[in-house]
């Protein structure tokens, strides 16, 4: 099968199989160009995630686009952009048409109550997976510590704490 065609059906199936957005695509993401076909390394992967995190647009969107650019060019970028939107805006569609007579269908609110609590475990463990390659050393430990304390205590905004912590890797390292 050609790499096109393989980055397609990949982040075609990521797209059709992860609930919850971006962040939860991540630990898919990561099985399926590292462990399943090879195209990154780890740390590949985690450099990936983090250019993703501050381009503009969904975090999965930017991974299919850069990982398929890497691979193959901008057919690659385009089609693996392409996979990993397509489930999406079907279901979107198809729910559209239908959401008017399954509102308040209790079945299906019982079924996201269960869906949600696995997507905060999906993205906690996206979390745990980069931060088991991106924590190497007690400078890196010292700038997410900072981070997490200025997003939460300070409520420092995430574009603004990614360029500080920019400088401060290029001040430390």
């Amino acid at each position: 099968m050609p790499i096109w065609a393989e980055l397609f059906a990949s982040f075609f199936k990521i797209g059709l199989f992860t609930f919850g957005g971006g962040y939860a695509m991540i630990p898919l993401i990561q099985r399926e160009i590292i462990e399943a076909h090879g195209w990154l390394t780890m740390e590949q992967f985690v450099d990936m995630v983090a250019i993703a995190e501050i381009t503009p647009g969904p975090i999965a969107v930017n991974c299919a686009t850069l990982v398929g650019f890497r691979l193959a060019g901008f057919w690659g970028s385009a089609l693996a952009t392409l996979g990993v939107v397509s489930p999406s805006s079907i279901v979107v569609t198809l729910l559209a048409a239908v959401l008017g007579r399954t509102r308040n269908v209790p079945r299906l609110e019982t079924f996201f109550r269960g869906v949600r609590p696995a997507v905060v475990s999906m993205i906690a463990y996206a979390g745990y997976s980069v931060a088991r390659s991106a924590l190497t050393d007690a400078r890196s430990v010292a700038i997410m510590v900072t981070a997490l304390v200025l997003l939460t205590r300070a409520r420092v905004h995430p574009i603004l704490l990614l360029v500080l912590a920019g400088v401060a890797g290029a001040l430390v390292f």
